[in-house]
């Protein structure tokens, strides 16, 4: 059934082709990629009412990307008009709804389509999904684009129902809360409080930050962007393609330390501490912001504005940990009580945990919650054995440290789209990843993670797993590698199921083909 002619939104159930999860960089490009081969028949969920992701739906004070924005764009649409070398969040959410209508999707979307479940048919091959609105679709092929950044977490601190201030996380800022005078407390040091918190810190009356474990910073190498440099960007689109590949060098260069060198990392390091020293004069202050791990081993993060607020003489640092939150105050393991009017977590997503128990169920029922009991993984990050033709984007071991996330995600549409491809050639009714594959693969990037500066650094991240301890977030190395693993699909990693009312598995060839196949190729990442 084409788009054109899909039932409204009150019918019962809607047949699609292909069902994407999400409306955020991966899925816009999922979508994208696949009105540029002429395929029309897919269906774009989105739980919101509006598409962006992450750049939807976090629009905290100073959100910003920390890649440069001539790489944080799709290869294929480059923006002339950034106006800074970091692009803010109002226009890189701008820029997602200009493309979504530029390349035709908008038709494609369905807003207010929150997924409650998808469950395998297995004698139908085909996905049938649930939607919080009473929504119901059928579709042989399944996207997510859900992404690693889309649930909030919220630590579960005692007392924290008690509290009669106000209270939210940096996801779901309240803007219309007045925080002129107020006492706050900000919990969490990571990405998205060293951005929000330079903008509120002049203020609030008194600011509190609860910081766990400092972070390592560096400089913001943020400017505007000229306007002689966007006329050229404008005019002469071969400038900006030599600034974007400029950049993606230089970014790519990083890796050498993250995962090839990692004592290539101390030099580095003593550039941040150089940072600290500059900005914060206070020998007490600097020490209690002073990481004791090796930089890298966390997320790395950049600002020019972070330190010089923390030393303002509204703001303190406090390390104690927290023991509970009371009805006007944080109470710290010491015993000390800090009366605040709000709270704001700045404590980041559950990475390591992207879908809730029952929203995904493969071959027999299976939860993929229980698939991952050990650390969620998948073959190229991509596919899972059990969960025939389901594809996921910025799956496990997909994130980087280094470099654009657009550049993994990208790798991963054409690999989704080559898979799609194929199995129409072969008239396959679906392919599911051999498990031999999918397991080699996973044994060689936990390997080489093993050896990277996120395990050897010294220190706990979200990277790692909570219950087990591995690196199910990272790709241990160059993003050209994960693009040269992910640059052919080949069916001997997978197990074809004939279009049949029987769920028989039968293979294209006989025995899967690991020595030589993208099993090894893509975990040569370094």
């Amino acid at each position: 059934m084409n788009a054109r002619t899909m039932p409204p939104d009150d019918a019962a159930s809607i047949d699609t082709d292909i069902a994407i999860i999400g409306s955020g960089f991966a899925g816009l490009g999922m979508a994208i990629r696949l009105r540029q081969g002429g395929q029309t028949d897919f269906m774009i969920a989105e739980k919101a009412e509006s598409v962006g992701g992450t750049w939807r739906d976090n629009h905290y004070p100073g959100c910003a990307c920390d890649v440069q924005s001539h790489v944080y764009s799709f290869s294929y649409a480059p923006n002339p008009r950034w106006t800074r070398m970091f692009a803010r969040q109002p226009e890189i959410r701008s820029y997602l709804e200009e493309c979504t209508d530029r390349f035709g999707v908008r038709r494609h979307l369905r807003f207010g389509h929150e997924l409650v479940s998808a469950v395998y048919d297995e004698t139908r091959h085909r996905w049938q999904l649930a939607f919080a609105n009473g929504q119901q679709w059928s579709a042989r092929v399944l996207v997510s684009g859900m992404g690693g950044l889309s649930r909030a977490a919220v630590p579960n601190i005692p007392g924290l129902d008690t509290f009669e201030g106000k209270i939210f996380h940096s996801q779901q800022w309240d803007h219309a809360y007045p925080l002129e005078g107020k006492r706050v407390a900000v919990i969490g040091t990571g990405a998205s409080a060293i951005q929000f918190v330079p903008q509120i810190a002049p203020r609030v009356a008194q600011l509190e930050l609860f910081q766990r474990t400092p972070p390592w910073i560096m400089p913001k190498a943020d400017r505007a962007i000229k306007p002689l440099e966007q006329w050229l960007f404008r005019n002469l689109p071969f400038t900006q393609k030599i600034m974007r590949s400029g950049l993606y060098w230089m970014l790519e260069s990083r890796a050498l330390g993250f995962a090839v060198h990692p004592s290539l990392m101390k030099a580095v390091q003593k550039i941040a501490e150089r940072h600290l020293r500059r900005q914060v004069p206070d020998p007490q202050l600097r020490a209690t912001l002073t990481p004791d791990y090796t930089i890298g081993c966390k997320r790395v993060l950049i600002s020019n504005d972070y330190f010089p607020a923390l030393s303002r003489a509204n703001v303190s640092v406090e390390t104690t940990g927290i023991e509970r939150i009371e009805r006007d105050a944080v109470v710290t393991a010491d015993g000390v009580r800090h009366p605040v009017d709000c709270v704001i977590f700045g404590t980041g997503f559950q990475v390591a945990d992207p879908f809730p128990r029952g929203v995904v169920r493969g071959r027999g029922g299976v939860d993929i919650v229980d698939t991952w009991r050990d650390g969620a993984h998948a073959y190229l990050g991509t596919t899972l054995p059990g969960y025939p033709n389901f594809f996921m984007i910025v799956g496990p071991n997909t994130g980087l440290g280094h470099n654009s996330m657009v550049y993994m995600i990208e790798s991963q549409v054409e690999y989704i789209l080559r898979a799609l491809n194929t199995m129409r050639s072969e008239r396959a009714a679906a392919i599911e990843v051999r498990p031999q594959v999918e397991r080699a693969y996973n044994e060689r990037i936990q390997q080489q993670l093993g050896r990277a500066i996120w395990s050897t650094g010294g220190c706990k991240s979200w990277y790692l797993d909570p219950n087990t301890g591995k690196n199910t977030t990272l790709w241990p190395g160059f993003t050209w590698r994960f693009r040269q693993a992910t640059g052919t699909f080949s069916m001997d990693d997978y197990f074809a199921y004939a279009p049949t009312a029987q769920p028989t598995a039968l293979p294209v060839h006989a025995t899967a083909s690991v020595h030589g196949s993208a099993a090894t190729a893509s975990a040569e990442a370094t």
